[in-house]
């Protein structure tokens, strides 16, 4: 994934009367982002409506759309689906005064729910543009492999969606990915203890692939500086990392008594392990 085209100044920016980059959004979502995520919607989703095949009426009851509003209703706003507006022109006013009480966070999780329950020939041109408007509006979030998420860096990004589509070709590391963003990208829970031990395990699960049996990282890095042409301190420096998350005083191990794990911790990880992976699985195919 790319960065959108910065925005160009436009006259006041240039002459410094309103600030040419806005204060980063965190824990609040100003209107310009509300309604840029809503025009993110209308644009991408709501204008592409089609009315049931066999109706010349905007029904919402077996348009393109039923699955995803049945969803919404029932699982996000977690309300009566018999309540829907049966026509579409009722529906979509009604969702809009819905998300605009919407509390900052929720909005995200509203976008979140709406990329993981559409089609993927909206979602992901919802998730690309959402990205856009969140850098323009300079949000401290982004959607990363479908998930809001602290992440930011375009190239961060898209070591971690790489490793997690990679992934699918060995069992195991595309779940411990997922399942390690998920944990970390939890607004109101965040579990970074799980998060970093999920991340590891990807790596593990690799390295148990790669060499038939092994269970830690050393024997892969052997395998790889063998046939595969790894370099020697590339081989410590992982090796090195590796042993800082495994040994007895390193997080594996006393992860259940540290009190002050951060997002930070988790981030770290997480984007590490997976440029990692994505190190490997190339090299193993050169």
């Amino acid at each position: 994934m790319s960065d959108p085209k910065a925005p160009e100044l436009d006259f006041s920016q240039r002459m410094g009367i309103i600030p040419a980059t806005p204060r980063m959004q965190l824990d609040e979502i100003t209107s310009e982002l509300r309604n840029s995520l809503w025009n993110v919607l209308t644009i991408e989703l709501f204008d592409h409506y089609q009315r049931p095949y066999d109706s010349s009426f905007q029904y919402v009851k077996g348009c393109n759309f039923h699955e995803y509003v049945n969803k919404l209703y029932a699982d996000f706003f977690k309300t009566r689906v018999d309540n829907i507006p049966p026509y579409w022109y009722e529906l979509v006013p009604e969702i809009s005064q819905r998300f605009y009480e919407l509390r900052w966070d929720r909005v995200y999780a509203f976008m979140e729910f709406t990329v993981g329950n559409t089609d993927p020939i909206y979602s992901e041109d919802i998730a690309r543009e959402c990205n856009r408007v969140l850098q323009r509006e300079n949000s401290g979030y982004r959607f990363v492999a479908g998930k809001v998420t602290p992440i930011t860096s375009s190239e961060e990004i898209h070591e971690i969606e790489d490793a997690i589509k990679r992934g699918n070709g060995y069992a195991g590391v595309n779940t411990h990915l997922q399942t390690a963003l998920v944990l970390m990208s939890d607004r109101e829970n965040p579990d970074y203890r799980n998060s970093i031990k999920e991340s590891i395990s990807a790596v593990e699960s690799l390295a148990k692939q790669l060499t038939g049996n092994a269970t830690t990282l050393a024997p892969a890095l052997n395998e790889l500086e063998k046939h595969h042409n790894l370099h020697p301190a590339l081989k410590k420096a992982f090796s090195s990392l590796y042993g800082w998350t495994s040994d007895a005083d390193g997080i594996r191990h006393c992860l259940m008594d540290v009190q002050n794990l951060t997002q930070a911790d988790a981030r770290f990880m997480l984007i590490t392990c997976s440029a990692f992976i994505n190190f490997v699985i190339d090299s193993t195919k050169n």
